[in-house]
């Protein structure tokens, strides 16, 4: 099977800590850190302990990773450090931020590689069948091949041993003797084994057998009777290195004596007989305890104070003038009682400090002090009382627990119903251990405590704790387990002591580290035993030293901690590769289907996932057992007939799997790891049913069990990665198992039968089945059937099952030859629907059918065609294609060279164009009926829902449904492009041929092929695209791309030229034939303003905003020629010395802002500037649609002009003024503006050099909003007049003269002067002297002085910031002039020079606080009292100041002035030093980060136009907007 590199990309966010998050990878993967939106721009160090290459691992050695920026420039959001993972283990990385020690963590785990066979092939994890052997079950070890033989031929490929070690005198196979001994049982007399010889056999398995061997590790317990625990009793917890245990000790002891007394009948009068059978017994028991038991052990007093001799030291201390001074509000509470680290009776002490402090005589006479002393007393004997009261409860606690037990053992049906308390069965199992003469009395014991050489043997044992918390040692200081009887224990085991760290104890770590590695050295991997109570540290630092002798060292666990998220603190720390899960746990088939489901695999039809993707959180790899060797019998559970069907159903699951010995021979009773003591029995073809310690094939489910490990085997390893599991009817579960890349299926049906079919009735008819494909075999079809072999006798010597259960099997039939089936129907649904229904005629309780299905011999070769034809978008395809004998023509050439012919402007139509365009042409976007229309009609459209259904694989999606269903969509897409004709419908044509072999597929196929299929056209799309764009788009990064794509997304062709003509005698001019008239006109590129509102008709073309946009979206994408288009286009236009703000194709052009003009002059200084030889464009002929203010619109070429002629004549009509009412004035072109409002006014001041105008009942610059409620009275009104001198147009203006003087100078510009009426005579006024005034002026007029004595400031009254550039300058309403606004940062980035660094910085610094949001800048101050964050333009209310969306530019956030904000930072903050620049970039990267992540999530791919307050969504925004996109990118630019 094809594989490219596989490379996940874990995103780091700030303070995000993952330690429970579990990250799966494998050997051979990349793993590229990146940094997340919180973290861009600061300087991050990511440091990991995965050990550099040619080093040893040590898990506290970092090592930080180098930063790879691949496109070498400032903007780095595309950087990433990266890790080859070549080694197996689990690893820790953090990262920090500037000088922060930590701010982020996480582990990821790498998993081994298994080999087997002679020439050592890898064993991948999910092809493992393993079966489990209790050691001393097997006999001597010359013995040990005949008996492991029924695990090879029953398929098995690992075998997991229980502990080989010496065992304890409980003989329970985890509780071991010597951790370093070899079983002495497992030699023969005159042959004594050794490691080596289980090392030989473990070899031989390995390559002869191909089978891999593991045995369990025991870290958290050894035999009570281990003789190295009686020289190391440090190795356990004592009453000397745990004296916290002492009161859990005696109260074991009482116990003790209290089964000895009930044993000897001493409590017969009392109601407590020693065989208690019944619930009075329980009560009375519960009496004794409570009334006699506690009350003499008194542990209470562990935890008290001896209270006169502590008032008697306190006396001493008063008496010899011992003073503290009381603090305020302290009282008697602040008493601190130390508790007794030795844990004596009364030997808890206060702490005389605090006593001092508490308690302060009123003088120094005795009485003074006696009264206080009784102060001290009385405090002391209340927290004795509370201490006494405690113990009640954990002594109530403890009476619980004892009594359940009783109950379980002696009562319960499930239980092992012990009989009477004897000394051999107490009344509950000792917690400690009593290594000396039991005829000791109680008090006697109690003077053992104070012996130190006696009391370090009293040692805890080891359990369990019901529903504790896995992290937490439950024998430390801090827990009352013991005390409170809550250990379920093992008496044959003591619990280990290791504490934090090898010195701690020495012996221990030391023994169990040479322990570890005899394990390493002789097996392929480990179980670690009771996982979840071994200590975390411990068993990190053991496996590690297991993995130094073998580096791909295969763990597996079973945890017990309730909670996936505590299951993967387990599995991240100690690289746990698989979790044991078993089927015994449903209680139900529904539920062992969804186990199925949830182990493993991806749904059939999943689409392919990229080489390149995030990582994300996983489940653990999973060993899925049918049974674990220390569970309950299922066929005492259930029944004996659903031994197969349940097995079969767990081999179906795409992990690991496995079972126990003796579960196949249907051996009918657990067999326990603590009382069996018989063999297994021994392989042997020969053997008959009756032969207790022999088995055969014949044996039990032995040989449906051979066919399903071969069958879970293969399907692993060919790649049927692809899991569906229906629930036929509540006992029937058919699982089907698929390949996605030969689409081959493999189908189990299983009959389960929890339930014995001798004494239930089961459904006799089964549901008929619809299997999609040819069936090519019957696999295996078998059935649990009774035969003639005599009852079961449990043999004395061997572990034998059932002997008159066999399997009737049959392997490889055809169909018609099956037994279960009893006839199949082809049928067809639509062309490419071919299926089979499966009617059954002996599908019993306990039977199993697989079928192995194939697409039919059409769909086959179909799918293998279209796979040959995607191998040009990734070899991934290979696997599974076929030649195509009959290749269409326009599929002999590749897509990318028949997409190399689409120009930019025909990628719009291709990736784009929303349902306004679309609608434009006569169509729309795709609609899906049961959801909604799709944002785009092009590709784009698409790749967002795909992009959300991928990574999920929802294939429920109403998008896939919509594609099963029917063909509609796939046509959309190619007769869309077809119908456009030119190199639009050549890739038209190439989506129609290979959406012919995708029509004919079977239907839960098409939506990953189609996927596929649009997958592959778009990024060759894009490709194509930033190939034709500039080299700083083509070099830059991720971000830079993405917002690139805005260009083409915003800047095409309609039906409908959106220009006025070009002069004909202009060179490079696209043209078109008109569709209707048949004739030649011209097709340039327009730009809409934004989408989805502004992408069609009339309101698609504004000036304002294309020649805001024009810069970032053409300009610095390299379009040039199409930029110089637009601009003579607008040139074209210009009427009143204004360019229009609405275009409407130029002959229904509105001339009523004051601001486009200026922006239109700026984009051509940015083209001269940008674009090489771009002055040229100066000379380029303008054809003028108005030649006067009064002109008709003239025809394309009947007056033109060079371009410089059109720029001068804009600037002599503002320096002379201009005065006009706009055309047809009134509600036919704005039903909500008054009649003053039509009045348009743009003049230059004589004494400032600054371009004003507009009037309070017009809006004439971006924040152009015009009342329109009449409920709240502000219809008519504009909400920001901004009349005056705005503070961006005096910028704008700015700029423009310095640059036209520049441009003299050099030649460019033939005019040096501007030439005006003034009282009847000409005169001249010099662009210099222009350019000089500003300058002079605008500080004096925009800057708001600390100065409170500023003679320029003629408003005093209104000031309320300081340090900051006023929004306007002569406004009518004066207040206006001084809200903060973001609109001073624009002139910051044309015209810098008009500002003084300190004073630029700390407006900047104004801004930042005040009006930077997530995404975009508030319009407003929110200090102001006019400002109103949300932005709703459907309420009407009665508010002024928001019906109707009045406050559109009164606190939203808008996005791009956040883009010259940025510019404007970046300038200033170079002039201030490199600390402020380094800082201010951070700033930037960060902002943009924040754009970066709206941009991949959003459906749009675009930035909006604006956000409601703190980034939250506005609906009423555009969802993309052309100056969006344009500023962020400029920002990049700069960068």
């Amino acid at each position: 099977m094809v594989r490219s590199r596989q490379t996940r990309v874990l995103f780091l966010n700030d303070m995000e800590r993952l330690e429970r998050t579990l990250f799966r990878l494998e050997q051979g993967f990349e793993l590229q850190f990146r940094l997340g939106p919180t973290l861009q721009g600061r300087h991050v160090q990511v440091h990991t302990n995965y050990p550099a290459e040619g080093e040893k691992f040590d898990r506290l050695k970092f090592w930080p990773l180098d930063w790879i920026n691949p496109t070498g420039r400032e903007d780095d959001s595309d950087k990433y450090c990266k890790l080859d993972l070549q080694v197996a283990g689990s690893y820790q990385y953090y990262f920090c931020a500037g000088n922060e020690e930590k701010t982020g963590s996480g582990y990821i785990v790498v998993d081994p590689v298994l080999r087997v066979g002679a020439d050592n092939h890898v064993l991948p994890l999910d092809c493992i069948a393993i079966q489990t052997y209790l050691a001393k079950c097997l006999g001597p070890l010359d013995e040990w091949q005949d008996r492991l033989r029924v695990a090879k031929e029953t398929g098995y490929n690992m075998i997991h041993f229980t502990p080989l070690q010496k065992l304890g005198m409980s003989r329970s196979c985890y509780s071991l003797a010597d951790q370093l001994e070899l079983n002495p049982e497992f030699s023969t007399e005159g042959k004594n084994y050794t490691w080596m010889d289980v090392d030989n056999l473990v070899e031989k398995l390995k390559k002869e057998w191909n089978m891999v061997c593991i045995t369990d590790v025991v870290y958290n317990h050894t035999a009570a009777n281990s003789r190295w625990l009686c020289l190391h009793p440090e190795c356990g917890y004592n009453l000397v290195n745990s004296p916290h245990l002492k009161p859990a000790w005696v109260l074991d002891r009482a116990l003790w004596h209290l089964t000895c007394d009930i044993a000897d009948g001493k409590y017969s009068d009392h109601g407590v007989p020693a065989h208690i059978e019944n619930e009075h017994q329980l009560h009375m028991l519960r009496g004794v305890l409570l009334d006699e038991i506690y009350p003499r052990t008194k542990l209470w007093e562990f935890y008290q104070v001896n209270v006169e001799k502590a008032v008697e030291q306190f006396r001493k201390l008063l008496q010899a003038g011992g003073k503290a001074v009381r603090l305020e509000n302290e009282d008697k509470k602040r008493l601190r009682i130390l508790p007794d680290p030795h844990c004596r009776r009364f030997g808890n002490t206060v702490d005389m400090t605090s006593a001092l402090e508490t308690f302060i005589p009123n003088g120094n006479e005795p009485s003074s002090i006696q009264e206080c002393c009784n102060w001290l007393r009385n405090r002391l004997e209340e927290l004795n009382v509370e201490s006494y009261k405690e113990m009640h409860y954990h002594e109530e606690q403890a009476t619980n627990c004892i009594v359940g037990n009783v109950v379980y053992e002696r009562l319960a049906d499930h239980g092992p119903k012990l009989g009477p308390i004897t000394r051999n069965h107490p009344v509950v199992c000792g917690y400690f251990t009593f290594p000396f003469e039991d005829n000791l009395t109680f008090d006697q014991e109690m003077q053992l405590m104070s012996q130190t050489d006696k009391a370090c043997h009293f040692l805890a044992h080891n359990g369990w704790v019901m529903s504790d918390d896995p992290l937490r040692n439950f024998a430390e200081p801090g827990s009352n387990v013991y005390l409170r009887r809550e250990l379920i224990c093992w008496g044959d085991s003591v619990k280990l002591r290791y504490g934090e760290k090898p010195e701690d104890c020495p012996y221990l770590w030391a023994h169990m580290k040479k322990y570890t590695e005899i394990t390493a050295q002789h097996f392929a991997g480990v179980r670690l035993d009771n996982c979840h109570s071994t200590p975390l540290h411990v068993a990190e630092y053991m496996l590690e030293r297991a993995r130094e002798l073998k580096p791909d060292l295969y763990v597996v666990a079973e945890l017990f901690t309730g909670s996936e998220e505590l299951d993967n603190v387990f599995v991240t720390r100690l690289a746990i590769t698989s979790l044991i899960r078993e089927a015994m746990s449903a209680g139900d088939s529904h539920e062992e289907g969804r186990l199925v489901y949830r182990f493993g695999g991806e749904p059939v039809g999943s689409f392919v996932q990229p080489s390149l993707r995030p990582l994300v959180p996983s489940i653990a790899h999973a060993m899925f057992l049918d049974v674990t060797h220390d569970n309950e019998c299922p066929v005492q559970i259930r029944s004996a007939y659903d031994s197969l069907p349940s097995s079969a159903i767990v081999s179906m699951a795409s992990c690991a799997t496995g079972s126990t010995r003796g579960y196949d021979e249907l051996v009918p009773h657990q067999i326990s790891v603590v009382k069996e003591e018989r063999f297994y029995p021994k392989w042997n073809s020969e053997a008959k049913p009756s032969s207790a310690g022999e088995v055969n094939s014949q044996s039990g489910i032995i040989a449906g069990k051979l066919a399903l490990n071969k069958l879970h085997q293969e399907l692993a390893s060919k790649g049927f990665s692809q899991v569906y599991v229906d629930q036929v009817d509540e006992d029937i579960v058919a699982v089907t198992r698929h390949c996605p890349s030969t689409h081959q299926s493999v189908v189990a049906v299983c009959h389960t039968a929890f339930r014995n079919p001798k004494t239930y009735q089961y459904r006799q008819e089964v549901p008929p089945m619809c299997i999609p494909g040819k069936i090519e075999e019957v696999v295996l079809e078998a059935r649990t059937v009774e035969r003639i072999a005599g009852s079961y006798q449990k043999d004395r010597k061997s572990i034998n099952g059932l002997p008159d259960h066999t399997l009737e099997i049959r392997e490889h039939i055809q169909l018609h030859d099956s037994k279960i089936v009893k006839q199949d129907d082809v049928m067809c649904k639509g062309r490419s629907e071919f299926v089979q229904e499966i009617e059954f005629e002996h599908l019993s309780p306990g039977s199993v059918i697989v079928f192995r299905v194939s697409l039919d011999p059409k769909s086959q070769e179909l799918v293998g065609v279209l796979r040959r034809h995607l191998v040009q978008f990734s070899d991934h395809y290979k696997t599974g294609s076929m030649p195509d004998n009959n290749v269409p023509a326009i599929l002999t050439t590749t897509l990318a060279a028949i997409m190399s012919k689409v120009t930019l402007a025909d990628m719009n139509v291709l990736l784009f164009r929303c349902d306004a365009e679309e609608q434009e042409d006569g169509g729309g976007c795709y609609n899906i009926p049961s959801w909604m229309s799709l944002k785009y009609g092009g590709l784009q459209g698409l790749m967002s829902v795909m992009g959300d259904i991928r990574p999920k694989n929802d294939l429920g999606h109403p998008f896939c449904d919509n594609l099963r269903q029917g063909d509609w969509m796939i046509d959309y897409v190619s007769n869309r492009l077809v119908i456009k004709g030119g190199a639009l419908g050549e890739v038209g044509k190439w989506f129609q041929a290979m959406f012919t072999y995708l029509k004919c597929i079977p239907r839960y196929l098409v939506p990953c092929y189609f996927d596929s299929i649009i997958v592959g056209a778009y990024t060759t799309a894009l490709d194509i695209v930033f190939n034709k764009m500039s080299n700083f788009i083509q070099t830059g990064s991720t971000l830079v791309k993405q917002l690139a794509l805005g260009s083409v997304q915003m800047c095409g062709v309609g039906l409908h030229p959106a220009l006025p003509p070009l002069a004909p005698t202009l060179r490079d001019v696209p043209y078109r034939l008109n569709g209707v008239t048949n004739e030649k006109e011209q097709c340039c590129v327009s730009l809409a303003a934004g989408l989805p509102h502004f992408a069609a008709g009339m309101v698609r073309c504004w000036g304002r905003d294309t020649f805001m946009a024009l810069r970032g979206l053409m300009l610095v994408t390299g379009r040039h020629l199409e930029a110089r288009n637009i601009i003579l286009a607008f040139a074209g236009t210009l009427r009143y010395g204004l360019i229009p703000n609405l275009l409407g194709q130029g002959t229904g052009a509105r001339y009523n802002c004051r601001d486009a003009v200026w922006w239109w002059l700026q984009c051509i200084q940015d083209y001269c500037n940008m674009v090489p030889d771009g002055v040229n464009i100066l000379m380029c002929p303008v054809s003028r649609m108005y030649p006067t203010d009064m002109s008709q619109p003239q025809p394309a070429g009947t007056w033109i002009q060079p371009l410089y002629d059109v720029i001068h004549e804009a600037m002599t009509r503002h320096i002379q003024g201009t005065e006009f009412r706009e055309r047809n004035a009134g509600p036919q072109i704005d039903r909500n503006m008054t009649d003053e409002g039509f009045n348009v006014e743009a003049k230059v001041n004589e004494d400032t050099g600054f371009v004003y105008g507009g009037n309070r009942f017009n809006c004439g610059t971006w924040m152009d909003k015009m009342g329109e409620s009449d409920k709240a009275h502000n219809k008519g009104i504009p909400a920001t007049p901004r009349d005056g001198s705005a503070v961006e147009i005096v910028g704008l203006c700015k700029s423009t003269v310095r640059w036209l003087v520049d441009l003299h100078t050099h030649g460019f510009f033939p005019y040096a002067t501007l030439t005006i009426l003034s009282d009847g005579r000409n005169i001249s006024v010099p662009y210099e002297e222009w350019n000089r005034k500003i300058q002079e002026n605008f500080e004096k007029m925009f800057y708001v002085s600390h100065n409170l004595q500023d003679p320029n400031e003629k408003h005093p009254d209104l000031v309320h910031k300081r340090g900051i550039y006023k929004d306007s300058y002569g406004a009518s309403s004066p207040w206006c002039d001084y809200q903060l606004r973001p609109n001073f940062a624009i002139a910051m980035v044309v015209a810098p020079e008009l500002f003084t660094v300190e004073r630029a910085w700390e407006a900047l610094e104004m801004a930042e606080k005040k009006l930077l949001g997530p995404l975009g800048m508030k319009t407003l101050d929110p200090d102001d009292m006019k400002y109103c964050g949300v932005y709703d333009n459907a309420l009407d209310s009665e508010n002024f100041n928001v019906a109707k969306g009045f406050n559109y530019h009164q606190g939203p956030e808008w996005l791009w002035p956040v883009g010259y904000f940025l510019r404007a930072k970046l300038y200033f903050a170079k002039k201030m030093g490199p600390e402020i620049y380094d800082k201010t970039v951070y700033l930037v990267k960060n902002v943009l980060s924040r754009h970066n992540i709206h941009f991949e999530r959003s459906s749009w791919k675009g930035l909006p136009e604006l956000t409601n307050e703190n980034g939250q969504y506005c609906p009423f925004s555009c969802e993309t907007q052309a100056w969006s996109i344009a500023t962020i990118l400029e920002v990049l630019h700069d960068l």
